[in-house]
């Protein structure tokens, strides 16, 4: 009935109060199927049919009492004991039952109730049960939005393995240098190169190269580099080309072009990746030795190498490698090219004879040496303690074989003497017949920390093998069409215990561009870096630099501007580098001072050299404005002093005799 009509609202039954089953409810016989049915679909009309009307809130059932649906629990009041009465609608007058707690609607279940099965009775119980709504049907939308459970703790377990470096590289390529076909194409040959140079020298033969690059197709190429070094055993030949990080050099504290052992091996895994060949090895350690060729590919789940041929060979050397890769590169002339990184090498290396086939059969570059001096050889060293970490001392200090702690000290570092040791020691509170064996953590830390606190004489430098001021001269010299050459080599400094030594070598003038920014060739243990140059400590060292003070020009923030050519090289026993792909080195606070100093040496040298020039420039351009004039000055001291041409001549010559005499500074008699 209408709100409005003002009769009564008709009375709620109470649905938890009704028996299933009995006459009452439903006039059939009792305990009949036919009685559950009819009751139970009467119960659904008057519950729909009420829910219309108005929304209650079903109350909690009494104990002992049967329930088809579990009810919700009446909210409850600020006041314990009463329960939240619903606000009466304005307008319509409040019955007996509004002071009732409200029902709501009962549930209905989601598919319809089949009448040939008999209803379960769900005994009441006083706990409130949350379920949904009456008459609400979960919509696919919210199913799907529901979060559910979709790996475990074990199903995430299994799919859990190690993964091999090679593995790892393959994907990632771009830290190796291999992140675009040019650049590809120069990191292959400079890994083969840097291995070629650093076989000879060690073996102390003055090395002799071969570089030939030969373009099949628009983006293929095959790169083969030979050198007349000592070779390769054979059992190691496998290992070295198809295996990443495995060498030699990465456990020596000595000045090397590689350093990670993953050059080259990377270099053929490329090749693998981008045309299916593998790479291709020939060797011969001696004259009377056979000659073994190699081609080797790498499996990259486990980073081992799978030999495809093992043959010997006919070989015209006497001794030396070959290393072959077939690749997809681009080649290009120009900066960042291999033109200029075999052109850079031939000037970091002037002992070193490169002949240089371009692709394509355009023609060939010979590099003659300059030189036929070896650099001296670098001797290993032991790690200084300035350069130590805590857990690289625990280790060593656990795997020593003295059993003093003062010995250990002075048998395992570099320049730490007996009184150092002892100094040191006392610093840390330790005794120095400890057994270092039995250094716990916190007594390891104390002995860190009073390692930095001592004063510790810098390591030795014959780790290091510079290029030195005559060797940079010629190198430049030799390629370089410039008219004034200078060069400076610092003394040797220390960063994190490791020794480095600080190169710069300069060309200016000539048939250089003048109107261009100088031509910066950077060099790492005698490789040259062509790659990520704003990025390197030598770039900043330079564009910090006012290069207006020496002569040149510059602009804020660039290159100074002028036709010169600076030759920047760092020598260490470990070049910090940015990345694996060896292209920039980190700025540390001492590489960036040593660079500074080298290049204001050499830039104040380049600022006498320009000022002398000017100088005499404008002391050609008087002296050629007086030789025009002295002919007249003689015709007119003939007019009047009334000479005669033999007396003019002679006039004239002495005049330009005192004027050479005043140019020269000579005393005139």
């Amino acid at each position: 009935m209408a709100a409005g009509s003002g009769t009564q609202p008709a009375k709620l039954p109470s649905y938890q109060n009704i028996k299933i089953g009995s006459a009452a409810s439903t006039g059939a016989r009792p305990g009949s199927a036919l009685n559950c049915r009819r009751g139970f679909s009467m119960i659904l009309r008057r519950s729909c049919r009420c829910d219309r009307r108005r929304r209650t809130i079903p109350t909690k059932p009494k104990p002992g009492t049967l329930s088809l649906f579990p009810v919700r629990e009446p909210p409850v009041s600020a006041k314990p004991g009463t329960a939240v009465r619903p606000r009466p609608k304005a307008g319509k007058p409040q019955s007996a039952e509004d002071h009732h707690p409200r029902q709501l609607s009962l549930i209905e279940p989601s598919s319809p109730v089949r009448p040939d099965r008999a209803v379960q009775l769900v005994p009441a119980v006083a706990e409130p049960v949350e379920t949904a709504a009456v008459g609400s049907v979960e919509a696919p939308a919210e199913r799907a939005a529901r979060p559910a459970r979709r790996q475990t703790a074990e199903s995430l377990a299994s799919r859990q393995r190690e993964i091999s470096v090679s593995e790892f590289f393959t994907k990632n390529r771009h830290l190796l240098g291999f992140d675009n076909p040019q650049k590809a194409l120069l990191t292959a040959i400079k890994e083969a190169v840097d291995n070629s140079l650093d076989a000879c020298e060690e073996a102390g033969l003055l090395p002799v190269l071969k570089v030939n690059i030969d373009q099949l197709a628009e983006d293929r190429f095959h790169i083969s580099v030979e050198d007349n070094g000592p070779g390769i055993v054979k059992a190691q030949i496998p290992k070295i080309f198809g295996k990443l990080l495995y060498g030699s050099k990465f456990h020596t504290l000595k000045q090397a072009r590689g350093q990670q052992g993953i050059g080259i091996s990377a270099a053929g895994m490329y090749g693998l990746l981008t045309t299916g060949k593998s790479i291709a090895v020939t060797s011969r350690t001696g004259s009377g030795k056979p000659a073994h060729y190699y081609e080797i590919q790498i499996d990259t789940r486990k980073n081992t190498p799978q030999v495809i041929t093992d043959k010997a060979v006919d070989w015209e050397p006497a001794h030396g490698t070959k290393v072959e890769i077939e690749l997809v590169g681009t080649y290009k002339r120009g900066r960042h090219s291999v033109d200029d990184y075999i052109r850079q090498t031939a000037i970091a290396n002037p002992h070193a004879e490169i002949f240089y086939d371009f692709p394509g059969g355009e023609g060939s570059i010979h590099f003659p040496r300059s030189s036929n001096v070896l650099p001296p050889a670098p001797r290993a060293i032991k790690p200084h303690p300035y350069g130590v970490e805590l857990r690289v001392l625990i280790k060593m200090l656990k795997e020593t074989t003295a059993r003093r702690l003062d010995l250990a000290l002075k048998r395992d570092f570099s320049r730490v003497s007996e009184i150092v040791a002892e100094k040191i020691c006392e610093a840390a509170d330790l005794r120095p017949s400890s057994n270092p064996h039995l250094i716990a953590v916190h007594e390891a830390e104390r002995l860190y920390r009073a390692i930095n606190s001592v004063k510790i004489m810098s390591p030795p430098t014959n780790c290091l093998s510079p290029i030195g001021e005559e060797q940079i001269l010629a190198g430049l010299k030799k390629v370089i069409p410039a008219s004034f050459f200078t060069a400076v080599s610092r003394s040797p400094a220390v960063y994190r215990g490791n020794p480095f030594l600080v190169e710069v070598g300069m060309a200016y003038g000539g048939s250089l561009p003048s109107e261009d920014l100088v031509d910066l060739f950077r060099f790492a243990n005698r490789v040259p870096l062509q790659y990520q140059q704003s990025a390197c400590a030598i770039t900043k060292a330079v564009l910090s630099i006012d290069w207006r003070s020496y002569g040149l020009s510059q602009s804020k923030g660039a290159l100074p501007t002028g036709p010169v050519v600076l030759f920047v090289h760092i020598a260490s026993v470990w070049v910090p580098f940015t990345s694996e792909s060896k292209e920039a080195i980190a700025a540390y606070p001492e590489i960036i001072r040593e660079l500074r100093l080298a290049l204001q040496d050499c830039g104040r040298r380049l600022a006498t050299h320009i000022r002398a020039h000017r100088r005499a420039a404008e002391e050609e351009k008087k002296r050629s404005y007086i030789e025009r004039y002295i002919p007249h000055i003689g015709i007119a001291l003939r007019e009047i002093l009334g000479l005669a041409r033999p007396a003019e001549e002679e006039l004239v010559a002495t005049l330009k005799e005192v004027l050479e005499r005043s140019r020269s500074r000579e005393p005139i008699e």
